[in-house]
């Protein structure tokens, strides 16, 4: 064994108390926000001083997919333009937010090597600045959103007011997915650059420029489109806000992703946290 092995195995060892239980760390890492929380709004900041029109650049993607795509796409599905923005913009909120946290969390831990290395082991903390990023980027689709939904005109008030729950089931979603990913990508290297080139499949087999009722469910790509996880949490959160229902599969789909997947997040942190020193 190396000194350097043996230096990350006496660090593990030592602290293998406090990355073997994943809601312990959890619940320190958000009793203390100074790390993640701040460290995240700072990369931010940092990004838009260097560009001339700031803040502004931020928001470009969603006026870019709302309005650019809304606009485009919105003759060829036989719809007006303020309702089919309403739909990408809804759609667009829950796949960037999603796919952000699934991306960033495979190379969160790799890309804090030093920091890790260093002995802070409460790897919870890495995972919820990937977190608050995605949410931040959350945040830049609300002004576009509004504006769409302001145009649209026609909104379900009882929609809007479950919205909150919903975003907050998305996010308990990304954390486990965080948790999983995060150690895959530590494990493999590679695995940030698979997702990352997979997006674009996801983005189209996802009904954001189109909609669900082009795929009925007993066809084969019905099928392969509801076995899609993001389908399901674009439904949840864009169906009742335009007032549409939500197909009962989704319901039962989300719920036992959840459950599953947090039990998987606390099964694998324990296992193999102990382990991320020595795969990066």
């Amino acid at each position: 064994m190396t000194a350097t092995q043996e230096m990350v195995s006496t660090s593990t060892s030592t602290r293998s108390a406090a990355t073997n239980n994943f809601w312990r760390d959890l619940r320190e890492s958000l009793r203390n926000p100074e790390f993640w929380a701040l460290s995240s709004w700072l990369d931010i900041l940092v990004r838009a001083r260097k560009s001339r029109f700031g803040m502004l650049w931020l928001m470009a993607p969603a006026i870019i997919y709302v309005f650019g795509l809304g606009s485009f796409f919105a003759s060829m599905q036989g719809r007006t333009i303020p309702a089919f923005a309403v739909h990408v913009a809804l759609g667009a909120m829950v796949f960037r937010t999603l796919m952000s946290s699934v991306i960033g969390s495979a190379n969160v831990l790799v890309a804090s090597q030093s920091f890790i290395m260093d002995g802070h082991m409460r790897l919870t903390d890495y995972l919820l600045q990937s977190l608050a990023k995605s949410f931040f980027d959350f945040c830049m689709y609300i002004p576009v959103t509004l504006v769409a939904l302001f145009l649209f005109g026609d909104v379900s008030l009882r929609g809007l007011a479950v919205a909150p729950l919903v975003v907050g089931l998305i996010y308990v979603n990304g954390l486990w997915i965080s948790v999983v990913f995060s150690l895959i990508g530590a494990r493999f290297s590679d695995f940030g650059q698979l997702l990352s080139h997979t997006s674009i499949f996801l983005f189209l087999l996802t009904p954001i420029i189109w909609y669900p009722e082009l795929m009925p469910a007993d066809g084969i790509r019905g099928q392969l489109m509801r076995f899609n996880p993001f389908y399901h949490f674009v439904a949840l959160f864009r169906a009742p806000i335009m007032g549409n229902p939500v197909e009962p599969i989704t319901f039962y789909y989300v719920g036992v992703m959840t459950v599953l997947g947090l039990l998987l997040a606390t099964l694998v942190y324990r296992r193999y946290a102990r382990f991320v020193p020595l795969w990066i």
